[in-house]
């Protein structure tokens, strides 16, 4: 029973096929930002991205009628709870149309569905940007006009919190952990009975990550707004593609200020500190939202990979509980493994 995997990323691709849960392969296409830049919208894209990877499946000369089911990466969506889901055509006219918010995700459904066509294969998606499992408590911002949303790294977190439960004995639905998830944007969510009942929404609270800002002084980003300095587009790019990091050092790369603080450079030591402070900050709030009652804290994501970061991390919120350290991210597997799950019989997919 085979699976194929579609996950767009801003400026790549990856695919993956597994054989029941055994990985058969796996690609990281990377795309030329210059040529994407030249389509109109993620829409127009699709033809870019499909030819890439039809090419790469031809190149391994694997047949695509020996598929049982195509799943893409779930997009920028209405608010569902966890799960498997067909794609449908009203999951497909959101996707397309960014109803609910534009990003490169949006186009695995419809890459995955474009795939499966010929063949009539089911598609899927699991887990999506828009898992939303939140405690009405959570929702209320503090202002009336605003309601807090749930836009998390569920796809990852999930599927990592599936794995510690898993070592511990447990169901994931038996456990409480506090997981975050480190990269580009950091996702810290509260995770109790397997369902992530807060979390911060990584493009616009929380700590700041290597290129988002994070959560700001309210005052400050109001008076910011209304200064001139920059348009709207302009302000919204800065917080989410030249925020954090990037802002105050020049470069999203870890690695990097990796480097520059062990070379003794005080700003990046300084930075990186402050980052890792945010990052425990959060932590330790959503260890209050399970009223100090955690299996484990989950550090996850790219940066995760960092010793010095997730040891900094430990020192601060260890004693909240075990600090479990999985790098990298999960997510073609958690996408293969959420389909074979529907396929196998031991879950039901989900109507969108």
């Amino acid at each position: 029973m085979k699976v194929l995997g579609i996950n767009p990323g801003s400026t790549s691709t990856k695919l993956a096929v597994y054989e029941h849960e055994k990985l058969l392969f796996e690609e990281n296409i990377r795309h030329d930002d210059a040529e994407l830049m030249k389509l109109a919208d993620l829409t127009a894209q699709l033809p870019y991205r499909l030819d890439a990877i039809m090419s790469v499946l031809e190149k391994r000369d694997f047949q695509l009628s020996s598929l049982a089911a195509v799943v893409g990466r779930g997009g920028m969506l209405k608010p569902m709870s966890s799960g498997t889901y067909f794609v449908d055509d009203h999951l497909l006219e959101d996707a397309r149309s960014g109803k609910y918010g534009n990003h490169a995700s949006n186009l695995g459904s419809i890459i995955a569905a474009e795939i499966a066509r010929e063949y009539q294969l089911p598609v899927f998606i699991v887990d999506p940007v828009g898992v939303d499992e939140l405690i009405e408590e959570a929702r209320i911002s503090g202002l009336a006009d605003i309601e807090r949303k749930s836009h998390v790294h569920a796809l990852n977190i999930k599927a990592v919190s599936r794995k510690i439960a898993a070592e511990l004995g447990k169901e994931l639905a038996d456990t409480s952990f506090v997981a975050a998830h480190l990269g580009g944007g950091i996702s810290v969510a509260a995770l109790k009975g397997g369902r992530m009942i807060d979390v911060n929404n990584a493009e616009n609270e929380g700590p700041f990550s290597p290129e988002r800002a994070g959560g700001l002084p309210a005052k400050q980003l109001v008076q910011l707004c209304f200064s001139g300095k920059y348009s709207e587009k302009e302000l919204l790019q800065r917080m989410t593609k030249q925020g954090g990091i990037f802002s105050y050092l020049g470069t999203k790369s870890v690695i990097e200020i990796e480097q520059r603080v062990k070379s003794g450079d005080p700003d990046a030591a300084l930075v990186l500190k402050a980052m890792v402070h945010q990052i425990a900050k959060e932590i330790g709030a959503m260890a209050t939202v399970l009223e100090g009652k955690a299996d484990g804290i989950i550090l996850t994501g790219g940066i995760s990979h960092s010793e010095m970061i997730t040891e900094w991390i430990r020192e601060k919120v260890s004693f909240i509980g075990e600090v479990f350290v999985l790098p990298g991210e999960a997510e073609m597997e958690a996408l293969a493994f959420g389909a074979l799950r529907v396929l196998t019989g031991q879950e039901e997919a989900e109507r969108y």
